[in-house]
């Protein structure tokens, strides 16, 4: 059946022919094509043996195949017909060393348009804002419940009360000091340090820079007063009726310097840490390396701090306001173009990874006009998806096809409750392309709902400006949790349900599969049905019955109910690893962990079943059938060892605990590869469930997986 599977596997991405370098790592078959479109990605799907198909940018395929890839790269390799492919010499995980010619294919492919600076600026947003996410959902659920609070009268709306005063802090610490977390990972993306970034934000936020704007406020922290009572003399201050702001102006070493509050800023960070890359880098390149530590810091700070303040602050002051007027007259005006565009146009941003400007936008309006009014239609998307999902759940519910039901329920739980459309996207809707056609109707008429209902009961916000459309003062993922965090929430929440029920009924009706794909779906099913039902011999001797039963093999074994953390550090989903194959689930149920140490321990006692030789991998089968994958960074199979220091070796028996590879992180940093160590559990449709536990740091030996059976 092996023999088989690999002649399968090669027959559907197009034969060896269409074949120019096959490789592995711990779980998965990567193929560089000569054309991706020869790929029958429906039969891979069904293929007994192969637990996902994932195209990659290029001619790029990879082919999941879990533990035992290795086996199976073997027996493709030793095929009669892939004589002529795979020769020459090897990596240090056995797989084949590519040509200088295969190397350089392979590089170009990794430019995903046709312009490599524009993959790099949204590359740049999406890491830079990617690791705030989960404190901007944290701080709108705040603001969602402490609404529910003040409706409930539970809480008092009194600006003065310690209790709301408490509450408000909770969440506009994210909001206040998001400037200084922008600054950090932006200065980080771009190779610099990220404390270093922060520090020049947080140096136009302190007291004594806003003193500046404001002297009389902070006339009893300061001591000088004649200095205070100077810079109010200097002090010239306009009012802009728009945004009702006021922006002020004085004289510092005698040249005018435009005063701003900088707590919420989106743009004044970006810009900063792109100016600091420059400055701090080219430090770097004149300062002998003895004194870098010192002097780099310094000089950085010393020229960056005079040069945000004095000009790239105001800029991207000037920019964002300009933005959020902008924004805001076309919103007033023209209605219809945010209520059907923005939910018409994420289906196809998200995947590419070209919806943060957005995210940034919808920032900006909230810290230049106090509110934003694209998460409301975003919301339109983001439940038309969610109900389509909830339509595939129906079927597989209906059909019995217990793999599409706990893909379908594990998305639809994601999205339902924590906003996050990617398992539905990637585990779902990409494979099936139809699921867009019933979707996109959803979002349509969701849109529709949004942008009449939105013009025809506009909002009037607390200065008494109307304005059209759904309205939020918060950065909200739109969950069913954060509906209250929207103003005009019966507009919101009636717009939602028309999306999500529309498009959930559309894919009942309509199915969200091609007819030859549901034909397969059936005939995979009837298979599988098939071998599981156990063969009955007309001739069994029924005098068996007189000898002993034989106990069973598992009689005297522990079960299994928990999955320790191999190595120190915080616990994030799949989902946010960085791998759409191990966020799709095709391994597994399981977690990531961004290490803060370098040693790497077993999770679980049993034997060793794998063991990268690069040794970034290990597949550990405990005695009762636990099958569980660690795997050190992603893509770090390319480092060919490099910086790992293994001390196992496949079929050891190891107990919780043992150290198994040592890491040298800084060096995989330094490559390029993201750090996060995932561990999943390869055999989890077998078991009763596995709840990962995330959003907690965690030392080795914490549990981070639940095992129910």
């Amino acid at each position: 059946m092996a023999e088989s599977t690999a002649s399968q596997i090669i027959d559907a991405v197009g034969g060896p022919g269409n074949i120019t370098s096959l490789t592995h790592c711990a779980t998965r078959l990567r193929f560089e094509l000569v054309d991706a479109g020869k790929v029958d990605q429906n039969r891979l799907d069904h293929m007994k043996g192969v637990l996902g198909a994932v195209p990659q940018s290029g001619n790029r395929y990879q082919v999941v195949i879990g533990g035992g890839v290795a086996s199976m790269y073997d027996r493709i390799m030793q095929l009669p017909e892939m004589a002529n492919i795979g020769g020459g010499e090897v990596n240090n995980d056995g797989s084949r060393k590519l040509s200088n010619a295969e190397v350089k294919a392979q590089e170009r492919s990794k430019v995903k348009g046709k312009h490599a600076w524009v993959d790099n600026f949204f590359e740049f947003l999406s890491d830079t804002f990617r690791p705030i996410i989960n404190v901007l959902l944290g701080a709108s659920l705040i603001i969602a419940i402490l609404n529910v609070l003040i409706a409930c009268h539970v809480i008092t709306n009194d600006t003065e009360s310690p209790t709301l005063l408490l509450c408000k802090a909770a969440y506009e610490g994210v909001f206040y000091f998001l400037p200084i977390m922008i600054a950090y990972n932006g200065a980080k993306k771009l190779k610099v340090d990220g404390w270093v970034g922060a520090t020049i934000m947080a140096a136009l936020m302190t007291p004594q820079f806003m003193a500046l704007s404001a002297p009389d406020k902070w006339s009893g922290i300061f001591g000088d007063k004649s200095g205070l009572a100077a810079a109010k003399g200097a002090l010239h201050c306009v009012t802009n009726a728009t945004l009702g702001t006021q922006s002020c102006t004085t004289k510092v070493f005698g040249l005018p310097l435009q005063l701003n509050d900088y707590s919420g800023s989106v743009f004044v960070p970006l810009f900063m840490v792109a100016v600091l890359a420059l400055v701090y880098k080219a430090l770097e390149r004149v300062i002998p390396d003895s004194v870098q530590m010192v002097f780099v810091p310094f000089l950085s700070m010393v020229i960056m701090i005079p040069i945000t303040a004095f000009l790239l602050g105001p800029l991207g002051v000037w920019v964002g306001n300009g933005l959020g007027v902008g924004l805001a007259w076309l919103n007033n005006n023209a209605p219809f173009i945010f209520a059907i565009l923005i939910p018409m146009l994420y289906p196809f941003l998200v995947p590419l990874g070209l919806h943060w400007p957005l995210n940034a936008l919808m920032l900006v309006n909230i810290n230049t006009l106090g509110y934003d009014f694209i998460q409301g239609p975003m919301g339109v998307w983001n439940f038309a998806c969610f109900g389509a999902t909830a339509g595939v759940l129906v079927i597989a519910m209906r059909e019995k096809n217990v793999d599409m039901r706990q893909t379908a329920f594990g998305a639809l739980m994601a999205g339902l409750l924590g906003g996050v459309s990617e398992p539905s996207l990637y585990g779902i809707h990409l494979r099936y392309k139809l699921v867009y056609k019933r979707m996109l109707i959803g979002c349509f008429v969701g849109g529709v709902v949004i942008a009449i209902l939105g013009w025809v009961f506009p909002s009037t916000l607390a200065n008494g400006q109307v304005v059209h459309g759904v309205t939020t003062n918060a950065f909200a993922f739109t969950s069913l949790l954060t509906i209250p965090v929207f103003s005009q929430m019966w507009v919101y929440a009636i717009a939602i349900a028309v999306a999500f029920f529309l498009s959930m009924f559309l894919i009942i009706t309509l199915d969200y599969r091609t007819p030859e794909q549901k034909a397969a779906d059936h005939a995979v099913e009837a298979q599988q049905a098939m071998d599981e039902t156990p063969a009955v011999a007309a001739d069994a001797p029924a005098a068996q019955s007189d000898a002993a039963p034989a106990a069973p093999a598992t009689a005297t074994l522990t079960a299994t109910t928990t999955v320790a953390a191999p190595v120190a550090g915080h616990v994030i989903s799949l989902d946010d690893a960085g791998d759409p194959v191990f966020a799709s689930r095709a391994l597994g149920e399981g977690v990531g962990i961004e290490p803060v140490d370098s040693t790497v321990y077993a999770p679980v006692s049993g034997v060793l079943s794998t063991v990268a030789e690069t040794g970034h991998a290990f597949g550990i089968k405990t005695d009762d059938g636990v099958e569980v994958l660690v795997h050190i960074g992603i893509d770090t199979v390319k480092m060919n060892g490099e910086g790992f220091a293994p001390v196992v070796a496949k079929g050891q028996r190891v107990t919780v605990g043992d150290k198994l590879v040592t890491v040298d992180f800084g060096k995989v940093k330094a490559a390029g590869f993201n750090t996060v160590t995932v561990m999943t559990v390869l055999n989890t449709a077998a078991l009763g469930g596995v709840t990962p536990k995330t959003g907690v740091d965690v030392k080795p030996g914490d549990a981070v997986l639940e095992i129910s059976r």
